[in-house]
């Protein structure tokens, strides 16, 4: 299928969902991995997996895209056995599917491009098909007796992967436990339901599995909910999670049998109860889960919002200054005013709405980097381990979509350059097992601050100095500044994850000169590496500082100024260097004038002495730079300088305040830091700059 022709229409509605799905079961094939290198059964995960790609197989199959059909119906089918076994794969089996998924992503960006998916491979189906048999042979240890208080066709509704999940709880010093929950308008009117119970439970226990009970149930209520789960909570915490009494709590955990099966149990000695109430159809938690009041909207249709967004915001800016003009002309405004206030509120909050529109967890972001770290894991011969620790963090998805490659390059690097081999290690008194940290907050600034650690040997500056053929570096900045060099690499040839110098350009490109934000890095001889990026959440609509240098006017985000003072303790004037030095809160702090950066017209003269100074960060240390006049604080929209002949470090774009002309939104860090740097190159070739 080319995604042409009678199936066209429904081409995106299915690339997006395939993402998802594809995104689901990787993450659950990882999980199932780990268990098999433990030697223990993961039912859920493969259960998990079987559903994603038993979904992925019919949609595939609704828009006749036959070779994804083909290799998620091999895949498919020997979960399918996995399931049946109690959740267990043998270890033989991981590789292919991973290939299997591999494949399936691979044909889906082929449609996704307009191109037409490739046939899946035959050597790989016929590997695909021979599971079948290798899944047969693992047979699932013997089951703990489970007490399920109920009847029959209570006990009947566990498949083995959901009993193999109980007693592996149990196995593993957890407890097995059945919670009712009964649902009452007074508890719906506080917002307790069954999908806010199983929101709430799920954070404290593991669900297994989740029965609607009709019939009397406690509290005269003709409904209620089984919710079988595995935990450490208390009792009391668990009802009070699903709002108290008449809930119930019980153990599904009995003893070993010291007898014979009982002669009136259900299947596998599962003991029957009378009087039980009938458990009709199961909810099934993924299913429902997926369709849970979410909406699918197309990113351009988001973008066409903000466009339109952007447009009101430069209108109420020429407003502004149309009712500015008519106060001062004396024509009364005051009422003109109050409504220009009020649409500034109303647009401060249609903002707020589509912004969180177009947030994404980031979370979500780094979802595919545990699979990177499995291919980096085979291809180098190091045992790494990947945590991540994004908790509910969101940015937006134009930040995301391109902060996603600089996060790959920084995990590959860590993985293939800054840790030892197990060997090594060992030798250096390490664990065989080297860790790479991914962390993220964000700040009260408007900006996401992500950190990646590992521990590995740290980067060697001399190593580096000699590959840049340029003199050892005497600090973090100075050594950071040498690995982003286009084209460096300390390898002297190209291997199938480095070597071709092109990962820390990259990562510096994209963090500071498209997202405007800031990289710094931190590195210990034997220790370890920290990367440190700091990004806007947001790249479109911003509050600026708008003021004035040479006669133009210049704005700088909110979110990067730390400070505004005033230049009046001058220390030290701006010398040859053009650098100063002004007095803030008893600390001299370097002082740049903005028109001189700029080399705007009578700049040369300038002595950095401003009416106001913005204290920006860069690299670590405060910086103040001195402009002539501050004007005022403005929403703006940001336009990126695309053309990369008129893209220049420090310049982040351009926006429009309302007057039609074009005013220029500068980075004051990176503009600083150009400048160093080309002052720093002038003088190793023995010029002058001023």
């Amino acid at each position: 299928m080319s995604g042409t022709g009678e199936f066209a229409e429904f081409l995106p509605a299915y690339l997006a969902e395939a993402d998802e799905l594809l995104a689901s079961a990787q993450k659950d094939l990882l999980a199932v991995e780990e268990s098999v290198r433990k030697g223990q059964a993961q039912p859920r995960a493969v259960r998990e997996l079987f559903r994603a790609l038993h979904t992925l197989k019919g949609l595939s199959a609704m828009v006749d895209v036959e070779s994804v059909v083909s290799l998620a119906h091999w895949m498919e089918a020997s979960l399918r056995l996995a399931d049946q076994a109690g959740g267990r794969l043998p270890e033989s089996s991981v590789e292919p599917l991973v290939e299997g998924l591999r494949a399936i992503e691979l044909r889906v960006r082929q449609l996704g491009a307009g191109k037409a998916a490739s046939p899946a491979p035959a050597n790989l189906l016929e590997r695909l098909e021979a599971l079948g048999p290798q899944v047969r042979d693992v047979a699932p240890r013997r089951a703990r007796p489970v007490k399920l208080d109920a009847e029959t066709a209570f006990a009947s509704r566990l498949t083995p992967s959901e009993r193999e999940q109980l007693e592996g709880g149990l196995a593993g010093g957890q407890r097995a436990l059945r919670l009712d929950f009964v649902p009452s308008s007074e508890r719906a009117a506080k917002g307790l339901n069954i999908n806010t119970v199983r929101e709430r439970v799920a954070k404290l226990a593991e669900i297994v599995k989740v029965l609607p009970l009709s019939g009397p149930a406690a509290g005269g209520a003709s409904l209620a909910f089984a919710l079988l789960l595995i935990t450490r909570a208390e009792d009391a915490v668990l009802l009070d999670a699903v709002g108290g009494a008449p809930a119930t709590v019980r153990s599904l955990e009995a003893p070993a049998p010291a007898e014979a099966p009982p002669e009136d149990g259900g299947p596998g000695g599962v003991a029957v109860l009378p009087g039980a109430a009938v458990f009709e159809e199961e909810l099934d938690e993924p299913e429902v889960r997926r369709g849970g009041g979410l909406l699918r909207v197309e990113v351009s249709r988001l973008d066409e919002a903000m466009e339109w967004l952007a447009a009101l915001v430069v209108n109420r800016s020429r407003l502004m200054r149309a009712v500015a003009a008519l106060t001062q002309a004396g024509a009364p405004t005051r009422e003109l005013t109050a409504i220009l206030q009020e649409n500034g509120r109303q647009l401060r909050d249609l903002r707020s709405a589509i912004l969180r529109l177009r947030m994404v967890r980031v979370g979500d972001v780094l979802e595919r980097l545990p699979l990177l770290v499995r291919g980096l894991r085979r291809a180098t011969g190091k045992a790494v381990r990947l945590e991540l620790d994004v908790g509910d963090a969101e940015l937006d998805k134009a930040v995301a979509d391109r902060l996603s490659p600089a996060l790959v390059h920084l995990v590959r690097n860590a993985v293939d350059h800054a840790l030892e081999s197990p060997e090594e290690r060992q030798a250096a008194g390490k664990p065989a097992e080297g860790l790479v940290r991914l962390t993220c907050h964000a700040r009260a600034s408007g900006q996401l601050e992500l950190t990646l650690r590992d521990d590995g040997r740290g980067v060697d500056a001399k190593a580096v100095a000699k590959a840049a053929n340029a003199p050892a570096p005497d600090s973090s900045d100075a050594l950071l500044d040498l690995l982003c060099r286009p084209g460096l690499s300390t390898r002297q040839e190209a291997t199938r994850t480095s070597g071709r110098g092109m990962g820390m350009d990259i990562v510096r490109r994209i963090v500071v000169e498209q997202l405007g934000g800031e990289l710094r890095m931190e590195t210990r001889k034997g220790v370890g590496t920290t990367f440190t990026l700091s990004v806007p959440l947001t790249v479109t609509l911003m509050d600026a500082i708008v003021f004035e240098c040479a006669g133009r006017r210049y704005a700088v985000a909110v979110g990067t100024v730390e400070e505004l003072i005033d230049v009046a303790g001058v220390v030290r004037p701006a010398g040859a260097d053009g650098l100063g030095l002004v007095e803030r809160r008893g600390a001299a702090v370097p002082l740049v004038s903005v028109a001189r950066l700029l080399d705007a017209p009578g700049a040369a003269d300038a002595t950095g002495q401003g009416a106001k100074a913005l204290i920006v960060r860069q690299r670590g240390e405060p910086v103040a730079f001195a402009v002539d006049r501050l004007v005022g604080q403005q929403e703006i929209v940001l336009r990126p300088l695309e053309d990369p002949l008129v893209r220049v470090p420090g310049v982040a774009g351009a926006t429009d305040l309302g007057d039609g002309q074009p005013t220029l939104v500068l980075d004051l860090g990176a503009l600083g830091a150009a400048r160093a740097g080309r002052r720093k190159r002038a003088s190793r070739a023995g010029e002058w700059v001023s």
